[in-house]
């Protein structure tokens, strides 16, 4: 594989839409080091979660659209082996930050390989595979950012504020995974995996993603105690919620629509609207 080949399949622009749990953790921080937070953030998007696409991408062996690559080059041996090894610097990296973010770094590494290994292969199963990626992208990676850029004993994550927040970072994920998954149906067909947005059909993974996306803004009404930073991130949410809308109608009429292009407008929508808000609301709690 080339290097522009394998650079290709890290698909490290795709983490910026992980970005807003980092955010999130940080703006409800209490005494967050600036140094911990910036070896966090790149430890996890520059390594962990480039390792994860990198192995995914290895197993998958897409010839379709995946992520954001709309033709995804042929992969080879490399990609294996250079999973692998951003996974290792990870994980000596991770070691100055504390042993609890190694755990961290372990567990995620291990559930990622299950998820896309062919001997286990989680994807394979709609409803588990749905769960594991909300839980593990979303709460859990929310709980140990939270506990590692504040350098808090484990015991501090059990409180009902942070298990609120990671529990909000992980309906967000229900409810754009399978959207992320609409497009490939016929690609998840081919190699067998009885995705989540296959389950429920292309009009389904619509109904899911607002059934999903309803609970979430419920939540953060509760987070926020019904306060201003509650319809700030309404405003912030906006466009994507219009273009969802318009999206939806259009493949109610015409499933065809239900496309990679598509897709990843609603995913830079939703992720540009996300971090803008954890951004604004870091800015304003630090002010």
């Amino acid at each position: 594989m080339t290097a522009r080949a394998v650079w290709l399949h890290l698909r490290v622009p795709f983490s910026f839409f992980l970005l807003p749990v980092f955010w999130f953790a940080l703006s409800q921080s209490p005494q967050s080091d600036t140094g911990r937070a910036l070896a966090v953030v790149l430890i996890i998007h520059l390594l962990l979660y480039p390792a994860s696409n990198a192995y995914n991408s290895y197993y998958d062996k897409d010839e379709g659209s995946i992520g954001i690559l709309e033709a995804p080059p042929p992969v080879d041996r490399t990609l294996f082996y250079v999973a692998w090894g951003l996974d290792l610097i990870a994980l000596v990296l991770g070691a100055f930050i504390g042993w609890p973010f190694v755990l961290y770094l372990l567990v995620y590494g291990a559930i990622s390989k299950a998820y896309s290994n062919d001997r286990i292969r989680l994807k394979k199963y709609p409803v588990i595979s749905w769960l594991v990626v909300g839980f593990f992208q979303g709460g859990f990676t929310y709980l140990m950012t939270y506990q590692a850029i504040n350098d808090l004993p484990l015991w501090a994550l059990t409180e009902p504020r942070p298990l609120l927040a990671g529990l909000l970072c992980t309906l967000n994920l229900l409810a754009i995974y399978p959207i992320t998954q609409v497009y490939q149906h016929d690609e998840d067909s081919r190699r067998g995996d009885l995705t989540m947005s296959r389950l429920l059909g292309i009009r389904g993974t619509f109904v899911c993603a607002i059934a999903m996306f309803g609970l979430s803004v419920t939540g953060y009404y509760f987070y926020f105690e019904g306060g201003s930073p509650f319809y700030m991130l309404l405003g912030y949410l906006l466009p994507a919620a219009g273009f969802f809308l318009f999206w939806y109608w259009q493949v109610y009429h015409d499933t065809g629509k239900a496309n990679f292009r598509s897709a990843m407008r609603m995913t830079l929508l939703a992720g540009l609207g996300l971090n803008a808000f954890f951004l604004t609301l870091l800015l304003l709690n630090r002010s």
